[in-house]
């Protein structure tokens, strides 16, 4: 037994120190593949805003002002896939800066509406029966 192990042992040393050899040579190569957690949120974020790009583009009252202008839609998601990371979230914070189409309405409403019930007031108009 003891002659049988001393044949082979160094064949296992042999075999540990090669298999050992490509292991140590690795890291290096892994190293350049690993990837930060700062750039991996980045990777969401970049994503989570081409996605709300997206679906601002989906919307049909959007579309069809696309659609008024001239433009593809089609065309304006391929470009909007194209978009460095960068892009997308400048173009995101524009979107944010940007009021709402549902403020503008209720402006305007509330704008007409003051209007009418001071035209009324000094009698220039017959709109409101509350103000008799």
């Amino acid at each position: 037994m003891k002659k049988v192990a001393r044949i082979v042992t160094p064949f296992v040393i042999a075999s540990f120190t090669m298999g050992s050899v490509s292991a140590m040579a690795a890291p290096s190569a892994v190293v350049d593949g690993l990837v930060t957690t700062q750039e991996a949120l980045n990777a969401d974020q970049v994503s989570a805003d081409r996605a709300r790009v997206m679906e601002l583009l989906s919307r049909d009252e959007v579309r069809d002002q696309l659609v008024a202008q001239g433009v593809d839609p089609a065309q304006v998601e391929e470009r909007v896939a194209a978009l460095s990371d960068q892009e997308v979230r400048e173009m995101n914070a524009r979107l944010d800066q940007m009021p709402a189409g549902a403020n503008a309405v209720v402006g305007a409403l509330f704008t007409v509406f003051i209007v009418l019930l001071v035209t009324d007031l000094l009698g220039l108009t017959n709109v409101f029966p509350f103000t008799r």
